[in-house]
């Protein structure tokens, strides 16, 4: 369970970083960060804020710990703050800590479902889902406020030339 989180994560906050960063460059990060990625839907500032907390949501309870609630600006530098505070309790957490996480029954909150799991299906069945939701949500919400995003800025895998774009 560990090797499935907590050396993954890091890499969905770095790409959250950058598409952070590639919003403060635009013309206007305030609106950026205010753009939904459709009505009704929350705003690209708590996309990303739910993204981060999504990864400890996941953890802490799988180790039978209390999850921290990370709070704080929903501006740029608030949002980058979150970034490197859920950096630092991720990489605070040993291989050991995880020792019965699979099996170990867990409580999660979805909307207003009360979810009762294992750690294994908290993981793969709501965790993993939701956390890549809503940094999909945050991609698509800054990508119709006009930040310059493509796959590449998602995964940090793809690689397009400058101006590519599909169809």
């Amino acid at each position: 369970m560990y090797e499935a989180t907590v050396p993954v994560f890091p890499r969905v906050l770095d790409r959250l970083q950058a598409m952070l960063d590639k919003a403060k460059a635009s013309p206007n990060v305030a609106a950026a960060l205010a753009t939904r990625p459709a009505e009704g839907m929350f705003p690209a500032s708590q996309q990303i804020a739910t993204t981060v907390q999504f990864m400890l949501r996941i953890v802490y309870p799988m180790i039978g710990q209390r999850t921290p609630e990370l709070r704080g600006a929903m501006d740029a530098d608030g949002l980058a703050a979150r970034i490197n505070a859920a950096r630092g309790l991720l990489q605070a957490l040993s291989p050991e800590s995880f020792a019965g996480a699979a099996t170990r029954k867990v409580r999660a909150l979805a909307g207003l479902a009360d979810l009762e799991m294992t750690g294994e299906a908290m993981l793969y069945e709501f965790g993993l889902p939701n956390l890549y939701f809503h940094q999909s949500m945050a991609y698509l919400a800054l990508k119709h406020a006009g930040v310059p995003l493509g796959k590449a800025d998602f995964d940090g895998l793809h690689s397009y030339p400058e101006g590519f774009a599909f169809g």
